[in-house]
């Protein structure tokens, strides 16, 4: 780990006025290991814990909660359970209990990938130094995506979080040297195209204040499903976000993110739109399924990721539409 200047913020503009090479920290779970392994050099290092991006509020609008907030504690908040369930699982599913209780929500929505050979500095890697090049799309790429693939970057989007926040319709709230704004967290995430290293649509100095969920009745019958390599602290071969509007068999609306196969958290409208007017039953789920996989582009090691995610889908709306 090399030299820096740290500061803890003492006010939203203190933090957002911090200039160039600066990184923010909050719970640190992520930003900490990179630093050691030299992934990632500040020169300076701001901690956003003293700031009172806190709380986590339910009313006619929706959901609000504080950037700030600690992972465990919105998992285990009884109004998300009951309201939002399918964040409260992604969650769970997410890292350990002891990770849980000291990340933060809006941490977790800026995490890096775990590609390894981001990770690893003696490789070459686009995301980490421009134009190096992506030795993943012709080597080590069992765990990388398979949607929003490009020539320079095959890297996959770590969190469950947002894949869960992204079929809600999520919307940060980001504050930063030229005021507050607010962008959808789909747009939010950035493809990597030739700029790979651009992760997300955040500007100098930018934090993110709050994250909202729109209010949607229907969100309460909703789940996350989650596949990998062995059930405990491990990253995502497949994942499902699913929400379903019923009324009483039909499906009214319907929707998909699904995560572990994207370089971005990935939406899937073209099943959710399959889904409208049919009959909640195995059958229909099956259907919509098969077209989860348009536009996939496949490597030479995660071509499997093609049927195990139509599969986890399938399974997801199973046991959310109650016909498993």
């Amino acid at each position: 780990m090399r030299g820096f200047q740290f500061k803890a913020a003492t006010t939203p503009s203190d933090a957002v006025s911090s200039g160039a090479d600066t990184a923010f920290i909050a719970g640190g779970t992520n930003l900490i290991d990179l630093m050691k392994l030299d992934v990632v050099t500040p020169t300076k290092l701001v901690d956003l814990g003293p700031l009172s991006f806190r709380g986590i509020t339910l009313d006619s609008a929706g959901l609000h909660i504080g950037a700030l907030e600690k992972m465990a504690d919105v998992a285990e908040d009884p109004r998300v359970v009951k309201k939002y369930p399918v964040v409260s699982q992604a969650l769970l599913k997410s890292a350990s209990a002891q990770i849980r209780n000291m990340a933060t929500m809006g941490g977790n929505l800026m995490q890096r990938t775990r590609c390894g050979y981001f990770r690893d500095t003696d490789s070459p890697c686009n995301k980490r130094v421009p134009g190096s090049g992506c030795p993943a799309l012709e080597g080590e790429n069992r765990m990388h995506a398979i949607f929003g693939v490009s020539d320079s970057c095959c890297a996959t989007h770590p969190s469950d979080l947002a894949v869960a926040l992204v079929a809600l319709d999520s919307v940060l709230k980001l504050q930063g040297p030229q005021g507050t704004r607010e962008v959808k967290l789909e747009d939010f995430y950035l493809l990597p195209g030739n700029t790979p290293d651009r992760e997300h649509d955040i500007r100098s100095g930018e934090i993110i204040t709050e994250i909202f969920v729109p209010a949607k009745a229907w969100a309460s019958r909703s789940g996350y499903l989650k596949i990998r390599d062995r059930e405990s602290y491990e990253f995502a071969l497949t994942s499902a976000a699913v929400v379903l509007d019923l009324d009483g068999s039909t499906i009214r609306d319907a929707r998909i993110a699904v995560g572990g196969v994207g370089t971005k958290p990935w939406s899937l409208p073209v099943v959710a739109e399959a889904l409208k007017g049919r009959t909640a039953n195995r059958e229909a789920f099956a259907a919509a399924t098969e077209q989860a996989a348009e536009g996939a582009r496949t490597l030479s090691q995660n071509g499997f990721k093609v049927s195990l995610v139509k599969k986890t889908i399938l399974r997801a709306l199973s046991e959310v539409g109650g016909v498993a």
